[in-house]
């Protein structure tokens, strides 16, 4: 999420801000995976989640919490640095995104912090600039498929971990398949619509990515089907750097 927002905080201009940017997004990246981090210690400790810090007793859980909260207080004026508007819908979405952590994971609900975290990215980097211009209609469509998307192939490796520790969100509800398969036509929808709308009709792009999209999203379903689920799972990491760096490449044409 930061180098996603530094990336398009350069590409729309705004200059020596984008500082402010990465700054912000970057505090509020960290005050959220550590506090994940930090209220789900208990659930990692019964997954035997060596791999986290606080179970692999690398770090206590306090300091853990600690430094969530401080990145969190960080994040408030590094966020407004970009002007009241910009700075308060990111900081909104970093509300939501805690929320995330200490319920609507264990939800039906638990896709609605993605779409609207990353469908207002764009807007926290637009609203930053002199004008205070709106991101295009396409470009906030785009990024909450894309943050829809993410969500669902990302906790595909812990998928069963987390039905056992109570963590029961829209992917584990929906299942692995069902998952993979949703998250990858999200993921290439997002690139269709950048490819739709962002890039000139006549650029040999559009249909290049049009098509990698559809193929990918096809090869991806079948896979799925077929029971190749690791294969599927990688597919569909790598259309996703598709879709991003799609969204990055036309980050200029996202202000009208």
């Amino acid at each position: 999420m930061t180098a996603i927002a530094t990336a398009l905080a350069i590409q729309v201009g705004r200059g020596t801000g984008t500082w402010w940017v990465f700054l912000a997004v970057l505090t509020g990246q960290l005050s959220v995976g550590w506090s994940n981090d930090y209220l789900d210690r208990q659930r990692d400790r019964r997954s035997s989640r060596i791999d986290k810090p606080i179970v692999a007793g690398q770090v206590s859980a306090s300091l853990v919490g600690a430094c969530a909260v401080v990145a969190l207080i960080l994040c408030i004026p590094l966020s407004l640095f970009s002007g009241w508007r910009a700075g308060s819908l990111h900081l909104a979405a970093v509300s939501l995104a805690w929320a995330y952590n200490f319920k609507l994971k264990s939800t039906f609900a638990s896709a609605v912090p993605f779409l609207v975290d990353f469908g207002l990215l764009p807007a926290c980097v637009t609203l930053g600039l002199a004008r205070h211009p709106w991101p295009r209609l396409w470009a906030i469509v785009a990024a909450s498929l894309l943050g829809v998307g993410a969500h669902f192939v990302n906790v595909l490796p812990d998928l069963e971990s987390d039905r056992h520790t109570g963590v029961n969100g829209l992917p584990q509800r929906v299942g692995y398949v069902a998952s993979l398969i949703i998250g990858a036509i999200l993921i290439a929808t997002s690139t269709v619509v950048i490819a739709l709308f962002a890039i000139d009709s006549e650029d040999r792009l559009r249909i290049g990515f049009l098509v990698l999209s559809l193929a990918g999203a096809l090869s991806i379903f079948i896979s799925g089907l077929s029971g190749r689920t690791r294969l599927a799972w990688t597919m569909t990491l790598c259309l996703a750097v598709v879709a991003v760096a799609s969204l990055i490449a036309n980050g200029s044409s996202i202000v009208g």
